[in-house]
């Protein structure tokens, strides 16, 4: 069997099969807390977290759980691990806490991650569960932080305008605005602007995807390749009976 490279992983991860995008998984949180490039970045960061940690756990203690039991061994690593990363985040960006609310717990039922928990982690050695872990992890945060970017940027005219939520009184200055005269489209940042801006994600991504594989040889297209059977038998000249 052959060992995938590093730059496959991270490029699964990143663009090829990412989970937002490709796999369309934890759409919950995708949807419901991209309402600014802030809260995305931070809901980002916080699964990326769970993402590399679950992944490490899981392959380090791979070999000592027994297969009918991984399920709920994987669940418990990952809900060990997203509490801990919750009362950080309460600890210390108790405001951005406070925005995200129940989406930070329930990380747990991102189905991203028990997913490569299975078919990942426990199935390959330490290093390559931290690339896939942390590959993955940014694919998704790119994904937030495009979509809370856009919406934001729409539906207020701003963007990052709550950085200080999680860089620091430092990131006041940081964000863009549009201008007091910019009258945003309310849609935007309503649930039917997540579900609007994910579908136009979605096909930036496809369209992107056709244009390079019709950039390959051949176009990218698979040749047919047409077999005649013959109708009679080569040694005998006659024609070959099925019964």
């Amino acid at each position: 069997m052959s060992v995938t490279s590093y730059r496959e992983i991270a490029a699964d991860g990143l663009w090829r099969n990412n989970q937002a995008l490709v796999a369309l998984l934890g759409l919950c949180p995708l949807l419901a807390t991209t309402t600014t490039a802030t809260n995305g970045l931070g809901m980002g960061l916080a699964t990326t977290t769970v993402l590399v940690l679950s992944n490490l756990t899981i392959s380090l203690i791979r070999n000592l759980v027994r297969p009918e039991i991984r399920l709920p061994v994987f669940v418990l690593v990952i809900a060990s691990v997203v509490t801990v990363v919750e009362l950080w985040m309460q600890a210390y960006f108790h405001a951005l806490h406070q925005v995200l609310g129940l989406f930070i717990p329930l990380i747990v039922t991102n189905c991203a991650i028990i997913g490569r928990a299975e078919a990942f982690a426990s199935k390959n050695p330490l290093d390559r569960a931290l690339v896939d872990g942390l590959s993955m992890g940014v694919g998704f945060t790119l994904v937030l932080m495009t979509l809370g970017g856009l919406r934001e940027l729409v539906g207020q005219g701003t963007l990052f305008h709550q950085a200080h939520l999680l860089l620091g009184d430092a990131a006041q200055g940081l964000g863009l605005n549009l201008g007091p005269d910019f009258q945003g489209a309310l849609f935007a940042i309503l649930p039917p602007g997540a579900f609007i801006g994910l579908g136009l994600l979605v096909a930036v991504k496809n369209g992107l995807d056709k244009r390079a594989m019709r950039r390959l040889p051949g176009g990218g297209q698979v040749g047919v390749v047409r077999v005649q059977t013959p109708l009679k038998s080569p040694a005998t000249e006659s024609p070959i009976s099925v019964r």
